[in-house]
């Protein structure tokens, strides 16, 4: 600290209170972990109007306040589809769900009027602008440095704008999933086969030598920040299973040599409902013995760790105070919701201090991360604002760098350094 600086002690209360907003505010997010795409992947980019309105949030929404066949509205183009969730949900209905206001805060946040309801008008908007203009002001309005995608070198709409050296973004990183190889490798292996990798089903040496070639390719062809998969709540580790056999002898391997960590995302059951389609997905517990074990077993790799389950928030948290290669992130999925998200963050910063990453937008549509991180910066500056009052008042002081110090380790600075 130096002597000019302000330092915020029991007598200015207030000042501290009004100085948390504005720096969470100010901060710049890298955010760690969304579903977006640069303007460079043409289609996979989801933008406007239409593709908020028909995120898989809504549409779960959509059916439980509707009597509309599951097939009649499957069988709508998208713009139908819309519009028959926009009556439902913003018209016959008050929005006061999260995935509901979340789009009454972008439309806001853009500067359209949203108490209009005027759904031609915002359709109008969004048909004006280009996709390059729309991710300039989008990172704008919601205050982004760097959004990493998650890449799937097994989607067929994906693979070829990577094997045509994509010129990309450079807000755009790259993160490297795996979930095909590691959770359905019976129907993954003939196709790395058909790619050139000297792959069978049985995984022997030969065999595993080269599922690790393979992701050593796509991380250097990507520059990816990570590797990342999705897990069942049974997953388990150790176990005589594919999966197993392939992460500890060609996985943790590759994220070795490259030295990139390893993401797991952990408790999601599909299809439970497989009428909703892409909305049909459920949550299950999950045992944090699997990623002990890792952690415990791997003290060279790195982990990343987000569960889906709100009962497994507390065990997590106490994982992580125990392995320094492990850094728990962000709030998943059907935890993304203000009163999960306070509980989680408090916790968190209780348990790990200023060490995690609090959050990130899993956005799958472009101006959802003008929403999320709008509503969660109101939530981690109302935990902070908490956490810092009780410094103040046990007698610590502290100035205003140093609250800039931990918004910034907070906001991207863990995630950037535990990368490397």
């Amino acid at each position: 600290m130096t002597a000019n600086e302000t330092l915020f002690d029991r007598d200015n209360a207030v000042g501290l209170r009004n100085t948390v907003q504005r720096i969470v505010q100010e901060t710049p997010v890298l955010d760690m972990h969304t579903h977006l795409y640069a303007p460079a992947f043409g289609e996979l980019l989801l933008w406007g109007i239409d593709e908020l309105l028909t995120y898989h949030y809504l549409v779960a929404e959509f059916f439980l306040a509707s009597d509309m066949p599951y097939d009649a509205f499957w069988a709508l183009d998208k713009k139908a589809q819309a519009d028959a969730i926009w009556k439902t949900l913003f018209v016959d209905h008050s929005p006061i769900s999260e995935a509901c206001r979340g789009v009454i805060t972008v439309l806001d946040r853009l500067g359209l009027d949203p108490g209009a309801r005027d759904l031609e008008g915002y359709r109008a908007w969004f048909a004006a602008q280009t996709p390059e203009a729309q991710v300039d002001r989008t990172f704008k309005t919601a205050n982004i440095s760097a959004a990493v995608m998650t890449n799937d070198p097994f989607d067929t709409l994906e693979r070829p704008v990577w094997e045509a050296a994509l010129k990309g973004d450079p807000r755009f990183l790259a993160a490297l999933r795996i979930d095909p190889l590691l959770n359905d490798w019976a129907g993954s292996w003939e196709r790395l086969k058909g790619w050139g990798y000297d792959v069978e089903a049985a995984l022997n040496d030969k065999t595993l030598a080269e599922v690790q070639r393979f992701l050593s390719d796509w991380l250097t062809k990507m520059d990816a920040r990570y590797m990342a998969v999705s897990l069942p709540p049974d997953f388990a580790f150790p176990e005589d299973s594919p999966r197993a056999k392939i992460l500890a002898e060609a996985v943790l391997p590759a994220a070795r040599a490259h030295g990139v960590p390893f993401a797991m995302m952990i408790g999601v059951t599909r299809q439970v409902n497989p009428a909703l389609r892409l909305a049909g997905d459920g949550v299950g517990t999950s045992s944090l013995a699997p990623v002990e074990h890792l952690c415990a077993a791997f003290p060279e790799n790195k982990f990343m760790v987000t569960m889906l389950a709100r009962e497994n928030q507390h065990a997590l948290c106490v994982a992580a105070r125990k392995f320094r290669n492990l850094l728990l992130f962000g709030c998943w999925w059907f935890l993304n919701n203000p009163s999960l998200i306070e509980e989680m963050t408090r916790m968190r910063l209780e348990l790990l201090g200023p060490s995690v990453v609090p959050q990130h937008s899993d956005a799958r549509v472009l101006e959802q991360v003008i929403y999320k991180w709008a509503h969660s910066r109101e939530i981690i500056t109302r935990v902070l604002r908490h956490k810092y009052a009780d410094l103040v008042e046990a007698g610590w002081r502290i100035s205003e760098a140093e609250i800039q110090r931990d918004v910034k380790q907070l906001l991207g600075g863990n995630f950037e350094k535990f990368v490397g």
